[in-house]
């Protein structure tokens, strides 16, 4: 995935690439509290992978006595049937959703998370199949919740 370069105007800069086009989607949730990554990896992206995300955060916070906000940006599949109905069933009064307006998917906290997973996991980089790719991904995805590791994202949380 390139992150940035110089083109000359009007002409698009082609990059060569083996094979046909892969995807893989990863689901996740920042925990404000202490800078964790709470996440599920998918191979599409859609509803019931949305659901399967939403079970395992119900999952992970199990013993967590106050709700967990969700802050969710105006995807379908956030809004879908299946979506209200796993909200409704997985954990009622544990995960809280709230909507950011639409085409406001900077206000999302996680936004800035995933920019940094890209420039670490991503950037400039070239794997020579889908599942390197994933297994970097999930690596610096596992980094983030150990710690002891001084690259860690973390956001200024001192108040002036």
């Amino acid at each position: 995935m390139l992150r940035a370069c110089w083109m000359r105007r009007h002409q698009q800069k082609l990059i060569p690439a083996a094979g046909q086009q892969e995807w893989h989607h990863v689901f996740g949730a920042y925990n404000w509290a202490d800078d964790t990554i709470v996440y599920t990896t998918a191979a599409s992206k859609n509803s019931d992978s949305f659901v399967a995300f939403l079970d395992h955060l119900a999952q992970t916070f199990v013993e967590v006595t106050v709700p967990i906000v969700l802050i969710l940006d105006n995807a379908s599949y956030h809004h879908s049937y299946a979506t209200q109905a796993g909200f409704s069933l997985l954990a009622p009064e544990k995960i809280v959703p709230i909507f950011l307006p639409v085409y406001c998917s900077m206000l999302n906290l996680i936004e800035r998370y995933w920019r940094n997973l890209k420039d670490f996991a991503c950037a400039n980089k070239l794997y020579p199949d889908m599942v390197q790719l994933i297994q970097a991904v999930e690596k610096c995805l596992q980094s983030q919740n150990d710690f002891q590791n001084v690259k860690r994202f973390t956001y200024s949380k001192h108040i002036s």
